[in-house]
């Protein structure tokens, strides 16, 4: 940990104290914990991070009041390094943060569950999750996010899709307290502790989808043979996707394109790039992407078949896809779009802010990352279950559309 940060943990401890001491004061009879309320706030001004150190990394919910300077600031990915600028300003009226289960807590369905779960970080594997523990014997835990990776220094916690911040409301006054909210009743998760919940729930295919918001269209995306599990099977729904596998991906949506002849050779018959050779699994794809100008290689020539595929790279590759796709069916490749388009908050100087805001527009191929918020973090890796879930969109989008008459 920095200097710097290291005497910013120093000063949340000062407040951790005195929130302490105000806490004991403001808690409300749990006999009417039934009245609270939440209210939808900004997702782009607030954060959890994970604190390394201990037993389990502490939990801290850092919010941006007002903005008159930034609280916090982030870098890197996998995991996202946070930096708490707390240690260089007066952050009184700037900056609001919660250290414990005063300050925040779980909410589902409309139910203030802090009566009934408290939330603990602990680390599985090369990650930190956030979990949610049931007082109750046997209950089942509920996994809310995690870090996507491990490091010495504070990370961000990335919410799992369908989970979301909102603030908690009394007699319609917002309160300090913040609720981890999703909208799914506690009783839709199945079996007994171990269970987790995070998006849809049901019985799937693969086991380990049934809390993923994308669960129907990567069910779908399977049924209609363009990606598949694996053989244990999994689908590994957070599993980053490699370039060439979004090739693969993306080539094997267009032939599900009706009434379309499209022929994939088997065999390279060179290499596409300087570090492709013909005979590696994905070198006649990334020919095939390559010279219908669906995917571009690095300014070096390369092309980095294996490298993480970012989001924004992703859906540059789409709205290439569907161009293609609406040739294929002898349309002119314009997209005609069928959607207001999305404001995200994070991609205004993005070199693919203008194709992300299209692909918004059009059967929102391009969403907000778990689908909430107004972020699309352009530049993380992109996930198996949002490509399975946007490549589904493309292809539905191209298969609808219709021939424009003339007047």
């Amino acid at each position: 940990m920095t200097a710097k940060q290291s005497e910013a943990m120093k000063t949340f401890k000062i407040a951790a104290l005195a929130t302490a001491a105000l806490s004991t004061i403001a808690v409300f009879n749990p006999a009417i914990a039934v009245t609270f309320g939440q209210k939808e706030i900004d997702q782009s001004k607030i954060i959890a991070i994970a604190i390394p150190g201990g037993i389990f990394p502490k939990l801290y919910v850092i919010e941006q009041i007002s903005n008159t300077r930034p609280c916090w600031s982030e870098s890197g990915s996998n995991p996202v390094i946070v930096d708490p600028l707390f240690s260089t300003f007066d952050f009184t009226g700037i900056c609001g943060r919660a250290m414990d289960s005063n300050g925040y807590s779980i909410r589902m369905a409309n139910q203030d569950l802090g009566l009934q779960y408290n939330l603990r970080l602990v680390q599985q594997g090369n990650d930190i999750v956030l979990i949610g523990y049931s007082f109750q014997q046997n209950a089942p835990q509920i996994e809310i996010g995690r870090t996507y990776g491990i490091s010495s220094e504070p990370m961000k916690i990335i919410l799992n899709p369908g989970w979301r911040f909102t603030k908690r409301t009394y007699e319609g006054k917002t309160l300090g307290h913040t609720y981890f909210t999703n909208d799914l009743p506690i009783s839709s998760i199945t079996g007994s502790s171990g269970g987790t919940i995070s998006g849809n729930t049901g019985s799937f295919t693969f086991k380990d989808i049934a809390g993923d918001i994308y669960a129907k269209e990567i069910e779908q995306a399977v049924s209609l043979g363009f990606v598949a599990g694996f053989a244990d099977n999994t689908f590994q729904p957070q599993g980053t996707l490699t370039r060439e596998q979004l090739v693969s991906l993306v080539v094997e949506s267009l032939k599900k394109i009706p009434n379309v002849n499209i022929t994939i050779p088997t065999q390279a018959t060179s290499r596409p790039y300087p570090d492709v050779e013909p005979s590696r699994w994905s070198a006649a794809k990334i020919q095939f992407a390559r010279d219908n100008n669906l995917i571009k290689g690095y300014e070096d020539g390369t092309f980095r078949p294996t490298k993480p595929v970012t989001r924004a790279e992703m859906i540059a590759v789409l709205r290439r896809a569907a161009e293609f796709g609406k040739t294929l069916r002898g349309l002119p490749p314009q997209l005609n779009t069928n959607l207001p388009v999305k404001i995200f908050s994070d991609i205004k100087k993005h070199w693919a802010a203008s194709t992300i805001e299209q692909m918004s527009s059009y059967c929102a191929v391009a969403s907000p990352l778990n689908e909430t918020g107004d972020q699309f973090y352009p530049d993380e890796a992109a996930r198996r279950n949002y490509a399975a879930a946007a490549t589904l969109r493309m292809i539905n989008c191209v298969k609808e559309e219709k021939p424009t008459t003339s007047p």
